[in-house]
């Protein structure tokens, strides 16, 4: 009961932000992204869903980078579809991805995207987030028959509070529970978004009181990545928000404000993330 109700808790206080879209408005002058709130019934491991429309003229395409958050999603994808998806879909399972993320946006096409929470994906489905990571195109094999019948009969005609209906009774066959060591993934993952004073992965495990190993576990299995790296991730995003609404100071203080002991740490793990220097990404120059 306790494990369930630290779930509860979580997901009250959220377990994700908006962050991680690299220069959010390009993406806007060329894809219109709408976020839809998932139902009650799976909202224990779904964050949300979302949907991608665009249409651009002939020979026109734009590369679209996100930084994703420490989630699998499922989509269903039509029109102009990322590599892998063809061969796949339309409904397809996409992993925790550990690099930037770069789809390149042409034509016309329309997405539609299950966010799972971080450790939401296995407690739903059984299979391991590690199995998953930075896998970016897989088989929805572990969702119920039924279930991806009907995300797959969803398309570009349908509006947006039909696709999020359709898949809340989609995902509801699934008759997942919420068990003790994912409510546990929950309560430490929204600990360590909601309280920026952890800078170390030791301070998580005294906040949350958890020992090393079974921490390491349960972010093996449920998320798929170490809790150094989703710690890291949710800084990084910070720190990309920051650069994106203007920050005017120098990048040691960015790198200050959010616990780097240096400069060079801190642009070593944002080039290794993002996948250039935070000086290059304030100056809109991604590689």
């Amino acid at each position: 009961m306790a494990d369930r109700k630290n779930a509860t808790a979580a997901v009250a206080a959220g377990t994700s932000t908006t962050a991680g879209i690299l220069s959010p408005d390009r993406l806007a002058q060329h894809v219109n992204l709408t976020r839809l709130a998932c139902g009650d019934a799976v909202s224990a491991w779904v964050e949300n869903y979302w949907l991608l429309r665009w249409d651009l003229p002939a020979g026109a395409s734009y590369r679209s980078s996100t930084l994703p958050h420490p989630s699998c999603t499922l989509s269903v994808e039509r029109g102009r579809v990322r590599t892998g998806v063809a061969d796949v879909g339309p409904v397809v399972a996409t992993g925790v991805l550990t690099r930037r993320f770069d789809v390149t946006i042409a034509e016309s096409g329309w997405v539609f995207g299950v966010k799972f929470r971080p450790g939401g994906f296995t407690s739903m489905t059984g299979t391991s987030a590690r199995a998953l990571r930075d896998v970016p195109v897989a088989a929805p094999s572990m969702f119920a028959p039924d279930a991806v019948a009907a995300l797959g009969a969803l398309g570009p005609d349908d509006d947006p509070d039909r696709c999020a209906a359709v898949a809340d009774e989609a995902l509801s066959i699934q008759d997942a529970r919420v068990e003790p060591a994912y409510g546990a993934v929950l309560s430490i993952v929204a600990t360590m978004l909601n309280d920026r004073a952890l800078l170390r992965v030791s301070d998580v495990e005294r906040a949350c009181d958890i020992g090393t190993r079974r921490l390491q576990r349960l972010f093996e299995r449920y998320v798929g990545t170490t809790p150094k790296w989703v710690l890291n991730r949710y800084r990084i995003h910070d720190a990309i928000t920051d650069l994106d609404d203007g920050f005017s100071g120098s990048i040691a203080d960015l790198a200050a404000r959010y616990g780097w002991f240096d400069q060079a740490h801190f642009t070593r793990e944002f080039t290794e993330l993002v996948g250039v220097p935070p000086s290059d990404y304030r100056s809109r120059r991604l590689a």
